[in-house]
């Protein structure tokens, strides 16, 4: 088991990354569209924020949304994508591949893996809707992937403590397991000591809100809702991080992927 924690921060801006590192963050997953569940963010956004952020930054792969089979084109431009994350300083990268079946893809999600080597690999919560959660463990440990990202196969990382514990203990330290889903101030000591886990994954409300509504006022309302929402992330950022100080100094520092 690893000795120190992690607490990953998912953000589509570099606005909420930024308030995300000064809430005291451990590491960033960079995404595009996160009400879509993230696809892979523009290089744009992925430079700015790396010039922006001291942060470790992990950026998902995904070419689009739906589900997690993907066509030979999509998969190219998983690669190039890879390519261009490595190209931009982007300290890892967070993918899932699903076969016609079901099942975890190991042999292209190998490549991927090998591809992005030396920068770690997650493999995103497409494991939650594979077939067998045990039997996907095992097949993402083949791909050489480094962490798992699970809800335990739920909605949210609370509603299957049991299983994500299950799950770090077969892991054995091959794998990490890291919880995320719906985890927040009120429930991440709870998740972190029925799991085990080292590692929590949240979006804390990092997500924006698109308005429907156009006039005159909608710039300054929006600018201002978007201050105000900022703001409340570093807060939401700083309290989860206050509630697991213990944990970390428990635990130790040590360097994180």
């Amino acid at each position: 088991m690893q000795n120190h924690f992690v607490l990953e921060i998912c953000v589509e801006s570099v606005a909420c990354a930024v308030a995300a590192e000064r809430g005291g963050a451990h590491r960033i997953e960079l995404c595009g569209d996160l009400p879509a569940g993230g696809i892979t963010p523009s290089s744009g956004l992925m430079k700015v924020a790396r010039k922006n952020l001291g942060l470790p930054i992990h950026v998902i792969i995904r070419p689009r949304s739906g589900n997690f089979v993907y066509s030979v084109p999509e998969f190219e431009i998983m690669k190039d994508d890879i390519r261009t994350a490595k190209q931009l300083g982007m300290n890892g990268v967070v993918l899932g591949i699903l076969d016609a079946k079901g099942n975890v893809d190991v042999e292209r999600t190998k490549r991927l893996v090998d591809l992005a080597h030396p920068l770690p690999v997650t493999f995103h919560r497409a494991f939650d809707v594979s077939g067998n959660l045990g039997e996907s463990l095992e097949s993402v440990i083949q791909t050489g992937a480094h962490r798992i990202l699970t809800s335990g196969g739920r909605r949210s990382a609370t509603e299957h403590l049991a299983g994500l514990s299950q799950l770090v203990k077969a892991a054995e330290g091959r794998i990490a397991i890291m919880p995320g889903g719906g985890i927040n101030a009120r429930n991440v000591l709870r998740v972190i000591r029925q799991t085990s886990a080292r590692e929590i994954h949240t979006s804390l409300g990092a997500s924006a809100v698109a308005s429907s509504e156009f006039g005159q006022g909608m710039l300054k309302s929006t600018g201002n809702h978007e201050a105000h929402r900022l703001v409340a992330l570093e807060k939401n950022v700083r309290t989860l991080m206050s509630l697991v100080a213990g944990v970390r100094q428990d635990l130790g520092s040590s360097s994180i992927v």
